[in-house]
């Protein structure tokens, strides 16, 4: 018979030897910090040595704990991954998906369609996050990021490029002031997304417009909330041409000037370092840069 540790106090010691906090692995763990502390306390008295200092709040590892979260760390690691492997053939038709909101309204949502009469037997499970993950604690297997595509131990794949042009709706040309020229816009409501707000000044100087005042100006929290604001007809915001290619043909929303902006961001798709793909994952995978690459913004 083997002579094994509790493994749920095993589990809580890796957790608290990892963040070196009892609070921090009990936040983890979804448990008290008491219990955190009484699992660990269980482990030293099986093992019959301290694997922690306790001092004030604060927790440090002994260096018989340091050399015994290596062994458990690795034996963690060999557990996961050889659970990963399995699902690969097991369980591999759903997918758990992490994608920023303005991208899963306006693009995904819509050609969801598309991707199930592909793929009748793949159930995607789609969470809307603009937050970064940590793929080592969650069950996420992909997520869609917008930024420069320098991450850290993730598997980063380039999808597409992000191209700002001024978007409104058609009734703001009917009833508002022309826009004949992109100086015309200073007659006009400039919609900012309110961490980037430097987008509109550095399209206006690719058109040629040194510096304007616009007659008003709002700022919102994302590019989702510009967009619609600008199909509500308060002014004019700056979209990415991908996203918004359904309201432009539909008539919901009209460019004005046809002068893309280059961000220098994109979005990815990332998933975690050296995770072999399941049969979702890849037919997801597969898809997507289909979609996005093969067949533009349609």
């Amino acid at each position: 018979m083997r002579r094994l540790p509790p493994l749920n106090a095993l589990k809580m010691f890796e957790a608290s030897a990892r963040n070196l906090s009892f609070s921090g692995a009990s936040e983890e763990l979804f448990v008290t910090p008491s219990a955190v502390s009484h699992q660990v306390k269980t482990l030293e008295n099986f093992l019959g040595v301290e694997l922690f200092h306790r001092s004030n709040r604060k927790v440090t590892l002994t260096p018989q704990g340091e050399q015994y979260l290596a062994s458990v760390k690795h034996a963690f690691d060999e557990i996961e991954m050889a659970t990963q492997r399995l699902s690969v053939t097991q369980g591999a038709s759903v997918v758990q998906i992490s994608v920023a909101p303005n991208f899963l309204i306006r693009w995904l949502m819509p050609r969801m369609s598309r991707f199930r009469a592909l793929f009748p037997d793949v159930e995607l499970q789609i969470n809307a996050s603009m937050g970064l993950l940590d793929f080592n604690r969650t069950s996420t297997d992909m997520a869609v990021y917008y930024g420069n595509g320098e991450w850290d131990d993730i598997e980063v794949e380039f999808l597409r490029k992000v191209m700002l042009v001024p978007v409104c709706g058609p009734g703001l040309l009917q009833t508002g002031p022309p826009l004949e020229k992109p100086a015309d816009l200073a007659n006009h409501t400039l919609i900012y997304v309110s961490k980037r707000t430097w987008e509109w000044d550095n399209w206006l100087k690719k058109a040629g417009v040194e510096f304007i005042t616009p007659k008003g100006s709002m700022q919102l929290s994302s590019s989702q909330l510009t967009t619609a604001a600008a199909q509500e007809n308060l002014g004019v915001a700056l979209a990415d041409q991908t996203l918004i290619s359904r309201e432009i043909e539909s008539g919901k929303l009209v460019v004005p000037f046809d002068i893309p902006l280059d961000t220098k961001k994109a979005f990815y798709l990332v998933y975690r370092k050296h995770r072999p793909l399941t049969k979702g994952m890849e037919a997801f995978r597969n898809w997507l840069m289909d979609e996005l690459q093969d067949k533009g913004t349609d």
